[in-house]
């Protein structure tokens, strides 16, 4: 009798199972047809609107930092299926505000090409899967499932499939048989199981297929693009070249300079200085990705032997100086941060990391995240790295440099990127670097070099001068 129970709960989960995805293919074929899947083979259109640069925030509590799209083109063949886009940006907060590049002086030129192929990283292919589209064709061959869901009082078919990174992918289609929206989840090292999601509104007719006249992409809970369509052209003749793939540099191995008794720079990706305290270690800057900061960990140790890592100081919490954090988590270490990114960090680094596990995720190990205000002092009594809060820094409200009075050495991020040694000072000049001159004369630091976490490719040592003359305002730092 038990044999035959089974038997029967496995036939009706097979016929439940064969219902759903029959359901799903009805609520495709339906979709497919109202919006021309069929009909639409390649679509160009142009938009205004805005991008935003994810994880550039200037604090924890703000959206991504936002820039104007001066002009924007997407090419599309939904049959390759490959996409081009180009575009100009502007300038978008004045003042600026946070990261991304900014201030953009005139304009910015940017170009990105997509051909789906077997190596395609799958967030990428999502760039034209997640399209109306795209997404009904595609899910239509990758074993659908259907349910339904209320969202805001709006009742939606949501039709879903298994992606490359084992993440669902879902597709709400409205009572208008319309694709209003495609959410996913994707890894980054950062940010952990991250959610992206579209948004497509104003379908309008387009050569006997609809094309959403409103286009919003979110990662990371906030818009990276936000388009308002004003002119597509149905099945144009789209040709689309891959790039050449050229294959990418090994990473540079960690180097090591000593600027002092106990005290080391570590290079060959973003900078970070380790300093040998009496019975442990601590280090400035975390490394931009999981592989990096691993590496300075490894370098620290053989420099610095038997000692454990006890704090990670932490500049900002932009997702460049933090996507290395996970790996000091893992190592148990303390994160020192400013205060204004303390809880922003112990929420991040806690977010599962599931798609794509690093040590922290592995190791089942929390993140310790300390806080500080204006100043903190860390010495043993032999080494000191004095840490201050920048004042009226708008490229991050919480942003820490680290002084090194024995050395007279100033770590700093972002606030002065060194480019050629030979390349023309912008004008004017950023306000970010002129802030970290006035705070430099604030705090009467007696600044030699300066080593900036966005090292110079050639490796020089940047000085005061160098760092006055490239903002046009030579000062006093004492």
């Amino acid at each position: 009798m038990f044999r035959n129970l089974l038997i029967v709960l496995a036939t009706a989960a097979a016929l439940t199972w064969t219902a759903s995805a029959q359901d799903a293919g009805s609520v495709i074929a339906g979709a497919s047809k109202a919006i021309g899947v069929d009909t639409l083979k390649s679509v160009q259109y142009s938009a205004t609107g805005f991008d935003f640069a994810l994880g550039q925030a200037p604090n924890p509590s703000s959206p991504w930092p936002k820039f104007a799209n001066k002009s924007y083109t997407r090419s599309i063949n939904f049959e390759t299926p490959a996409s081009k886009v180009d575009r100009v940006r502007v300038q978008g907060e004045n003042p600026p505000r946070g990261g991304g590049q900014q201030p953009i002086v005139g304009e910015q030129t940017q170009s990105q090409t997509i051909v789906m192929g077997p190596s395609t990283p799958w967030p990428q292919q999502l760039e034209i899967l997640m399209l109306p589209h795209a997404f009904l064709k595609a899910a239509a061959s990758r074993n659908p499932t259907l349910e339904t869901k209320t969202v805001a009082g709006k009742r939606y078919s949501v039709v879903s499939f298994v992606g490359d990174n084992k993440a669902k992918v879902s597709g709400y289609v409205n009572a208008q048989n319309q694709v209003e929206r495609v959410e996913t989840l994707i890894d980054n090292p950062f940010l952990g199981d991250m959610p992206f999601e579209a948004t497509y509104t104003d379908y309008k007719d387009v050569g006997g297929a609809q094309f959403p006249m409103h286009i919003v992409q979110k990662q990371g809970g906030y818009p990276v693009f936000d388009l308002t369509v004003t002119d597509v052209k149905a099945n144009v003749p789209v040709t689309i070249q891959a790039a050449a793939a050229a294959a990418p540099p090994p990473a540079p191995a960690a180097e090591s300079e000593k600027l002092g008794d106990g005290v080391y720079l570590i290079t060959g990706g973003y900078a970070v200085i380790a300093i040998d305290f009496k019975d442990h270690i601590a280090i400035v800057e975390s490394g931009q990705t999981e592989a990096r900061a691993l590496a300075v960990i490894a370098e620290a140790k053989r420099l610095i032997p038997n000692k454990p890592i006890k704090y990670l100081i932490n500049t900002h919490s932009h997702i460049d100086h933090s996507s290395g954090l996970r790996g000091f988590v893992a190592e148990g270490s303390t994160i020192l941060t400013h205060q204004v990114n303390k809880a922003y960090l112990e929420k991040t680094l806690s977010v599962p990391h599931t798609l794509n596990p690093d040590k922290a995720q592995a190791a089942g190990k929390k993140p310790i995240v300390e806080g500080m205000g204006d100043k903190r002092v860390l010495t043993d009594g032999t080494h000191v790295v004095e840490l201050y809060h920048l004042q009226n820094f708008g490229h991050h409200d919480g942003m820490i440099v680290a002084y090194f009075p024995k050395e007279k050495v100033l770590l700093e991020a972002d606030a002065y990127n060194p480019q050629a040694a030979n390349a023309t000072p912008p004008s004017p000049a950023s306000p970010y670097t002129l802030s970290l001159i006035d705070n430099i004369a604030r705090l009467k630091l007696d600044v030699q070099r300066i080593v900036p976490v966005h090292y110079p490719a050639d490796s020089r040592k940047i000085t005061m001068e160098e760092l006055t003359k490239w903002a046009g305002r030579p000062t006093s730092t004492r």
